[in-house]
């Protein structure tokens, strides 16, 4: 017996329903089953930028697709790149289901042939595999973006059922750089130029501007080590931010394997460091 948001399905398989592909849309009663692909890279890999790019693509298609994010860098419900693009976005949160986005994007007369969902980290297992379900059971194809593991150099929750559940995973090809030269793949959070290996699990930030950031980490989750603090706060491998109950600043760097395990932030790292994209 299907719960309320499940996807009904008659005796041939196919779905029915406010999910049930539209008479003579894109997807036929013999459409294949959608696909899961998780882009994942460090902080200033391009991320965002390409999402937007995916959606931008497949909405030249002709395909009708719906854009999610979990915690933007602009706190509210956009996807946005730090070289300036942005797009409005469905914001998820910690008890969203995104099956029934769905199912409300059908009942309104609009189809959804695929989801592009930004932040994916921030994912709590469950909405994973309800993305999953809807490749599965609704022929939706699901384009997953984020950073893959948190300031400790652990997976987030979100990628890690991400990686077990996806058909692809793709690393974005935009190489980020660790002060030493080497390809930067950990990010680590720093304070008073100390690499921290442990801290709050949610993470509230401002920017050091003062403007306030907002809650950067999913529930029960540490965040990324790239809080979506303003870009103009930092250079390319790096954010700064003030935490709301510690007096040291708290920043973010991009750093190879080998001195993220040191703990080694390079000569100089309040510099002006690389270029700044703001």
């Amino acid at each position: 017996m299907n719960g309320p948001d499940d996807v009904d399905v008659d005796p041939t398989g196919a779905p029915t329903g406010a999910l049930s592909p539209a008479p003579g849309g894109s997807r036929g009663p013999a459409a294949r089953v959608g696909r899961v692909k998780f882009f994942y890279g460090p902080m200033d890999c391009g991320k965002s930028t390409l999402a937007l790019q995916i959606d931008h693509n497949l909405a030249r298609q002709g395909r009708q697709g719906l854009s999610l994010v979990r915690h933007d860098r602009s706190g509210s419900g956009r996807i946005s790149s730090r070289i300036g693009i942005a797009r409005r976005a469905v914001e998820v949160r910690g008890d969203t289901d995104v099956r029934a986005v769905v199912r409300r994007s059908w009942e309104r007369g609009r189809p959804v042939d695929y989801l592009v969902v930004d932040e994916a980290q921030f994912l709590s297992p469950g909405q994973v595999e309800q993305l999953a379900e809807l490749a599965d059971e609704v022929c939706v194809d699901v384009y997953c973006f984020g950073i893959s593991t948190d300031f400790r150099g652990e997976l987030f929750a979100g990628a890690r059922r991400l990686v077990e559940l996806a058909d692809e995973l793709e690393p974005v090809q935009v190489e980020v750089l660790c002060w030493c030269g080497r390809p930067g793949r950990f990010n680590a959070r720093v304070a008073d130029g100390v690499v921290l290996r442990t801290g709050d699990t949610v993470f509230v930030a401002d920017t050091v501007g003062g403007v306030p950031d907002g809650t950067v980490s999913g529930s029960g989750t540490p965040d990324a080590g790239g809080s979506r603090a303003d870009s103009s706060s930092g250079g390319v491998n790096s954010d700064t931010t003030r935490t709301s109950t510690e007096s040291a600043t708290v920043r973010y760097q991009v750093l190879c394997r080998r001195h993220f395990r040191r703990g080694e932030v390079g000569p100089d790292p309040s510099g002006p460091g690389q270029l700044q994209l703001t």
